[in-house]
């Protein structure tokens, strides 16, 4: 059950850094600013990167937990 807590809490931490990036390279903005309906903007564009991150921190937290962590 630790694996999964650390791995969740990472996630979610990979995923706000990935969101805070989109949001710094003016990626939300460029969505406000277009006419068109969210829908049509394909925000597959925005969320796999999201996912992307969270799915990053969350393996690399759990490998290095791994290695920190002697087999006894």
């Amino acid at each position: 059950m630790s694996s999964l807590r650390i791995f969740t809490w990472w996630f979610l931490v990979g995923s706000l850094m990935a969101a805070a990036v989109i949001l710094i390279q003016g990626g939300i903005r460029d969505i406000m600013l277009t006419g068109e309906p969210l829908w049509d903007i394909k925000l597959i564009e925005l969320i796999t990167p999201i996912f992307g991150g969270g799915i990053l921190g969350g393996c690399i937290a759990l490998i290095l937990n791994r290695i920190r962590k002697p087999d006894s």
